[in-house]
């Protein structure tokens, strides 16, 4: 009778610990966001958006870079004179060793700390993702000198956040996150193997896996909305960057001070505005909006029209699913993806493009057409799509991948919105870009889709949806 009494218990208790799981699962995945996420703001008009492009080519041993964004963003730093904010993901010198790097988190680094000493009245404020010491398992050198150096540092607080793999979130929270992540640390380091290593409970953390993806950069006379990490590992990465000035600053500083706001980072400076005039319209997206205007635009776009994508990671079904039936109505689709085969110094097996590349072709008609980068070792990194229509286009862009991971208000991320008439230098840049690439202009920029076509399509279809179905990935 004792032992029926004592199983009993245990069994309860069972059930009682598995229920708070469950229950911590569910309210942490669809818990109310904080205030300022997913945000749209006000349409503004300027005169003028600059396209920058990093575009990396040729043999992995005599790769030939042509980087606009980091050289630009260390002139906009130097031509502040009231404030810099500055939202970055990736911000390490970590790397393998394999290729020679350029010192991307040592310049902007040395940048800003220079920009301080030399103009100490200019406010800097530095926000990023707690990546960057491995999720607390030990301390970031770049940010601790920034902070030596009086520049405010912010590691955002990404717990407030919804969680993305719930049958894994629910355990972690109710079970591990109690014992904080700090330590003597005797892991390898998944950054790079020169980087510090790492605890167990930093691991049992990053397998929560959420983040602070942006990469934008305010000050009081410019902004740059990008997909690139001032991150040594990832500089001969192929990105985008857009370039733009006036009121849309002021909205960039909302949903920064958003992320103050929950990580007790204090104010943030005030953008004065000043007043519109232009014809091309921008606008500024967050989260799940970007979501939101990419399906719309791609519903909106009309036969003979044509859409062109740029993307390291393609995999959100709703957007699938529209560019299959805007290949239906008639509308060209032209997709330029980054294969899947590295992630620093890490082969892959081209999840999620390669069955979603496959997929896209056989659903589309004859009007969808896909090309891989050629990469040689790095990634091409864009999350770019642009509506080329017949007098006025659309552009979308910034560090949004289009994954459930990055439109599904889980991760921050910021996008701009670009509309404009096609005679706008812009869209003439942006034309001119896709073309160059899709037509291998000088170089072997592309690759055709059969260069990664591949006996295991069947088998990387089911994964991939697997790992949709649990939400089990880092996409």
């Amino acid at each position: 009778m004792k032992n029926y009494i004592k199983k009993n218990k245990m069994l309860t208790f069972i059930i009682f610990l598995i229920l708070i799981v469950i229950v911590t699962s569910v309210y942490h995945s669809y818990k109310p966001l904080p205030e300022g996420v997913s945000f749209e703001g006000d349409v503004h008009y300027v005169n003028e958006v600059n396209l920058l492009s990093d575009i990396t080519y040729g043999e992995k041993k005599e790769v030939t870079t042509e980087h606009e964004i980091f050289n630009r963003i260390f002139e906009v730093i130097e031509e502040a004179e009231e404030f810099i904010v500055i939202d970055m993901f990736l911000f390490n010198g970590y790397n393998d060793g394999e290729m020679d790097y350029p010192p991307l988190s040592a310049d902007l680094m040395n940048t800003l700390i220079s920009k301080k000493q030399d103009n100490p009245e200019v406010d800097i404020v530095f926000i990023t993702d707690e990546v960057n010491t491995t999720y607390g398992s030990h301390e970031a050198e770049e940010l601790s000198k920034l902070q030596d150096n009086g520049i405010r540092v912010i590691e955002t607080n990404v717990k407030v956040l919804r969680d993305s793999n719930p049958l894994y979130s629910g355990v972690w929270r109710v079970f591990f996150q109690w014992f904080g992540q700090g330590g003597s640390g005797w892991i390898q380091n998944p950054m790079a193997k020169s980087a510090p290593e790492t605890t167990v409970r930093s691991y049992l953390k990053l397998l929560n896996i959420k983040a602070n993806h942006r990469k934008v950069l305010a000050t009081d006379k410019s902004a740059i909305i990008s997909s690139a990490n001032p991150h040594d590992a990832s500089g001969l990465h192929s990105n985008t960057a857009f370039e733009v000035s006036g009121n849309i600053i002021g909205d960039i500083l909302k949903t920064e001070q958003a992320i103050l706001d929950f990580s007790g980072g204090g104010t943030l400076p005030k953008y004065t505005g000043q007043a519109e005039e232009g014809d091309i319209a921008v606008k500024l997206l967050t989260e799940r909006k970007i979501l939101d205007h990419v399906l719309e635009e791609i519903k909106k776009s009309k036969d003979k029209e044509e859409i062109w994508v740029g993307m390291f990671y393609l995999a959100e079904r709703k957007i699938i699913e529209e560019l299959i039936d805007a290949a239906d109505r008639g509308v060209t689709v032209n997709l330029i993806l980054d294969p899947n085969e590295h992630a620093f110094g890490q082969q892959k097996i081209g999840l999620p493009n390669r069955p979603v590349a496959a997929e896209l072709l056989e659903e589309g008609q004859g009007n969808i057409e896909l090309r891989w980068y050629n990469t040689q070792g790095e990634q091409y990194h864009p999350k770019m799509i642009y509506f080329k229509r017949a007098e006025e286009s659309t552009i979308i862009s910034g560090s949004a991948n289009f994954t459930r991971r990055n439109l599904y208000d889980l991760n921050l991320e910021t996008d701009i919105k670009i509309t404009a008439n096609n005679n706008e230098q812009v869209m003439k840049d942006m034309n001119d870009y896709y073309l160059r690439l899709w037509s291998n202009q000088d170089q072997e920029y592309t690759l055709p889709y059969d260069a990664y076509k591949d006996e295991m399509t069947i088998a990387k279809k089911a994964m991939y949806r697997l790992q949709k179905l649990f939400r089990f990935t880092t996409y």
